[in-house]
Order: C-alpha cells, then sequence, then structure tokens
C-alpha cells in the first residue's frame, strides 16, 4: 500500500497543517510516513503547498514529480499543480475558489467540493483545510477518519484543543462530500 497526495493552497488556509495532521494520522496507524511541507517568505497569502507519502513500507522520497492525488486549495494552485497529477489519479478541489473547467481532464478524476461555503456554513471559514482532509480520508482510504480526529488532539497545542470537535465536524462534512 502506498499514498501520496500533494496539498497546495495559499498561506493561511492550513495547507501545512492538514499535512501534518494527516501524516500524524498515518503515524497512529502504523504507517510509514514522509512529509515535506514548502511554503513562500509571506506570511499569509503566498504559495504553501506539501507532500505526504504513506505506505506500509519503508518510503524512500518525501519528493512528488506526478502525485496521485492533489488536494488543491485556491486558482492559482489549480493552475500552476493541476497537469501535474498523474494519469489514473485523483483531483480534490475547492470549488469555492477554482474554476475547474479552465482545464478539466478526462484521464482523472476530478471532485469539486464547496470547500469555503461548507467550512462558514460550519462557523469558521478556517475550517477549509479540515474539509478537505475529510474529502481526501474518504475518498481514498489512505487514514480513517478516526485517525484524523487522534491526529488533532496530538497535533494542536493544548490551548487550541477547545476547536477539536469543531475541526471534527469539518472533517465529517467533507468525508460526506468525498465518499
Amino acid at each position: 500500500m502506498r499514498h501520496d497526495v500533494f496539498i497546495a493552497g495559499f498561506g493561511g488556509q492550513g495547507v501545512l497543517l492538514a499535512g501534518n495532521i494527516l501524516g500524524q494520522a498515518a503515524i497512529i496507524e502504523g504507517k510509514n510516513v514522509s512529509f515535506f511541507p514548502s511554503y513562500g517568505v509571506e506570511k499569509r497569502g503566498g504559495a504553501a503547498m506539501c507532500t505526504v507519502v504513506i505506505a506500509d513500507d519503508e518510503v524512500g522520497s518525501p519528493v512528488i514529480g506526478s502525485p496521485s492525488v492533489a488536494v488543491i486549495l485556491n486558482q492559482a494552485s489549480f493552475d500552476k499543480f493541476f497537469a501535474k497529477v498523474r494519469t489514473g489519479g485523483l483531483c480534490i478541489v475547492n470549488g469555492s475558489l477554482v474554476d475547474v473547467f479552465a482545464g478539466l481532464r478526462s484521464d482523472i478524476t476530478v471532485v469539486t467540493i464547496p470547500m469555503n461555503d461548507i467550512a462558514v456554513e460550519l462557523g469558521d471559514p478556517r475550517m477549509v483545510n479540515m474539509v478537505a482532509l475529510g474529502a481526501y480520508a474518504a475518498r481514498t482510504g489512505a487514514v480513517s477518519l478516526q485517525s484524523l480526529e487522534d491526529a488533532l488532539k496530538e497535533t494542536l497545542p493544548e490551548r487550541n484543543h477547545r476547536f477539536i470537535p469543531a475541526n471534527v465536524k469539518a472533517i465529517a462534512a467533507g468525508a460526506g462530500f468525498g465518499g
């Protein structure tokens, strides 16, 4: 078993936190993980991306040239990375911010989810990353929703644990769209 995912958006969308939580969820399940974050120098609004590789055996490199799955949270990331998704792969797109028809491909599966709209309906627009995680987990089976919830407890600082129930709801909402 091997899952690789490329998550991309802009700073402030929680891209790196999503990758970190995904990696921690895989560790909880006893899998091998590689997490490789990358971001611009801007504090908010610059490019943010990460790759996560989850495998039963050893992970050789965190670098993914053509990911089997991409989670794209904004238009600039879509324009830059959509073409890199491997043939037969999956692209989960934030339909609230991305016009997917600009580069639609017939050789991959594209799942468009109104992530920002869902996060706002749940009461916090910052939960876009949790909606995306839920959709990814439900669609790929890379990790369980329970492991994502457990990873929140291990990854978030104690002072933010009060937000865990809301994040779990966002993960479940994303899973409802991704499955």
